[in-house]
This record gives C-alpha cells, structure tokens and sequence, in this order.
C-alpha cells in the first residue's frame, strides 16, 4: 500500500467558512496578529487573547468540513494516508481522518501555562481563572509566533516516507511548515492545490511540482478521484 503524505494550510478550512491568520492588511478578524497569536500578546493582554480564541472556537463549532476534508478521508481506503496540518481546527478529523498531526496546535484544546504537557479538551469560553491541575493557569493550545514546533520532526520523519505528497490551500511561504516538502524523497510524486500556488524557484522540490491551480474543493476532488481511479 502506498504512503500518501497531505499538508494542508488555511485554503482548505477557509471554504468551511474559517477566517485564516493571512487576511488582507495582515489581521485576522481584526487584530494584529502578534496581539493574539504571539507570547508577547499573551503576556500584554491575556484577556484579549482569551476572548479572541473563545470566539474562534465558538465559530468552529457552528461550521462543517467541505468536500475537500471528506475526499481526503476517501484515499484511506486504498492508501496509507497521514496529514499534517497547520490548522488549527478538527474538520480533518470531524470528517472521519485518522492519523492527523497539528504542527500549530488545536483549537479545541488547551494546555498549562506552566506544565507543556498537561492538556485538555475544552469545548467552551477560557478565561481567566481556569487552572490546570497544578494550580497555573490555563492558555490556548496554540504554537504562537516565536514558539517552537513540538510536532516538527515526527512530521518530517512521515514525509521522508511519502511516496506522494499533496500539498493543499498553503502559501508556502511561512516556515518551518513550508520546508516539509523539501524532505520527500527524489522519487516521491508532490502535487499542490491552490488557486494562487506560490512557487519559488530557488527550491529543488518546485521542479518537479504538479500544480494544480484551484479551490480545494474542486482540485482535491478531482486529484482524489485520479489516485483512486490508478489502483
């Protein structure tokens, strides 16, 4: 069985309706980015930054995977398929994918300020006050800008061992997520999905680059259905 490796990046949520940290102007929903989404943000205004992922999360509970998340679950059938995703949503998992790995964290959970390790679902508003069980506060369980990735080299190990990789809905642009694709292997097949695909052609891995120049929506269908259509 063949090893498909998927990344995917906010295209792909943001046709379920999820706004994307990359809006016009640099703000996302209104707010410098470095004030929600930084350690210094946090430090500066915890309850701004609070009340901002508490809205985020209530969004994401009102909205659905698209047609994109659901082929994606598709391949599961006749491939090995692992997803590492720099979304913070759970519509990949919402839509029946099992093995998904979030480089930037995930909405529907929070962790310790002070313990990285102790984390817990959450489904409602965090505010201040909530405590772990270790008596600190409780904060997003969001990788912010200047923080490292955990995730980062379990996800390079996967894609090492792709023998396709399917990039869809990211710039590319913003590191270290968009150097994952540099560690497939020379003979892996590499495809990306965008309608606005961001190629730089410094980097080796763009030559030998399938573009796919759509929506998710309608290029992941179409690209869904040739994979399974050749087994």
């Amino acid at each position: 069985m063949k090893n498909i490796v998927i990344l995917t990046g906010a295209g792909i949520s943001a046709e379920s309706g999820i706004s994307t940290f990359r809006d016009a102007n640099g703000l996302w929903e209104g707010h410098d980015i470095m004030e929600v989404a930084s350690p210094i943000g946090w430090n500066n205004n915890p309850t701004l930054v609070l009340d901002f992922y508490n809205k985020r999360r209530k969004q994401l509970l009102e909205v659905k995977p698209n047609e994109a998340h659901y082929s994606i679950k598709k391949l599961e059938s006749k491939y090995e398929v692992n997803i590492i995703t720099q979304n913070v949503d759970n519509l990949h998992e919402v839509a029946g994918s099992k093995n998904v790995i979030h480089l930037h964290g995930e909405l529907l959970k929070v962790r310790s300020t002070m313990y990285d390790d102790l984390i817990y679902d959450w489904y409602g508003d965090l505010s201040i006050g909530d405590l772990c069980m270790k008596g600190y506060q409780l904060r997003p369980h969001i990788v912010w800008f200047g923080e490292e990735v955990p995730l980062l080299h379990k996800a390079i190990n996967i894609v090492y061992d792709a023998d396709i990789v399917i990039i869809i809905g990211t710039s590319m642009q913003v590191y270290p997520a968009a150097g994952l694709a540099g560690y497939a292997k020379k003979n892996a097949e590499i495809y990306y999905i965008d309608p606005n695909p961001q190629i730089n052609s410094e980097i080796a891995i763009y030559q030998r680059l399938k573009v796919i120049r759509s929506v998710a929506t309608i290029g992941v269908v179409e690209l869904v259905n040739k994979l399974l259509n050749e087994i």
